[in-house]
């Protein structure tokens, strides 16, 4: 059916990705994947920038693996490494609010997330209104550990918008380069998917929230980025949930393995 362009994790939740090649998948997800994370010390809450109005400044600080911990590098070039004993501190500083950088996933951990419509009409520094979100237990992934977009999704979009758009707006683990446009990945839903060695599940489609609106590093604004998906494709991601706004899926790991770029997709 495919083949992977691309292999990323986000080693620190809500912050730039990195590319990998050769990468082991357990039931986790990619090996690294939202490892860390920041917790917001006067809430407890997982900060996510699914709440830009206090945390979209997180998609602007790159990060890359760096032995059992993470490098974190600002736009202005400033550095720091989670076993810095002073990176809370600078963190706090340049977000504005207490926060803690940790790889241990809080108690019921959850995050903010910000109705995505309100947004769209608000625009991204807005008081608007939240949605507590519960996270798996002992993860900081949102929903699922795997998350695959396909290059005919992105296409659809961009065919829709004049314009290309860039996967890292959706921050998946595998980017699937498929023939044709369209969202091709809604019929992969209740299938299993080989990719190299290893075998998802896929669970259900990615219901989108503003992050695909907001700055990425140099990437500037794009509310079309998620207008098209809630115009175009508009699904339910799993009963009772509603209509949402949906581009990728999100996928289990029913046989552990690796993935690398190259790597052939074959919906089983």
């Amino acid at each position: 059916m495919g083949s992977v362009v691309a292999v990323r994790r986000y080693p620190v939740k809500s912050m730039l990705g990195e590319d990998v090649e050769a990468v082991p998948v357990g039931s986790s997800g990619l090996s690294g994947d939202r490892a860390f994370a920041l917790v917001d010390v006067a809430s407890g809450r997982v900060a996510s920038a699914k709440n830009p109005r206090l945390w979209r400044g997180l998609l602007g600080v790159d990060v890359a693996t760096a032995g059992d911990g993470v490098r974190l590098t600002f736009a202005d070039g400033r550095s720091l490494c989670s076993a810095d004993p002073d990176a809370d501190a600078l963190l706090s500083e340049r977000l504005g609010r207490a926060v803690r950088l940790t790889a241990t996933p809080p108690a019921a951990a959850s995050l903010d997330r910000a109705v995505p419509d309100e947004v769209l009409t608000q625009g991204e520094t807005a008081d608007v209104p939240v949605e507590e979100t519960p996270l798996p237990p002992g993860s900081f992934h949102d929903f699922a550990p795997v998350h695959l977009i396909t290059t005919s999704t992105l296409d659809a979009i961009g065919a829709a918008t004049g314009d290309a758009v860039c996967a890292i707006r959706y921050r998946p683990n595998l980017i699937v380069r498929t023939p044709g446009i369209g969202y091709t990945e809604n019929a992969w839903v209740g299938r299993d998917v080989s990719v190299g060695d290893t075998v998802l599940r896929i669970i259900a489609p990615t219901p989108r929230c503003a992050v695909p609106t907001l700055e990425h590093g140099v990437l500037s604004r794009s509310r079309e980025a998620l207008r098209v998906p809630a115009r175009d494709n508009r699904l339910e991601p799993l009963p009772g949930m509603g209509l949402h706004a949906c581009a990728g899926v999100y996928a289990t790991v029913t046989r552990p393995g690796h993935v690398s770029p190259g790597d052939t997709v074959t919906v089983l």
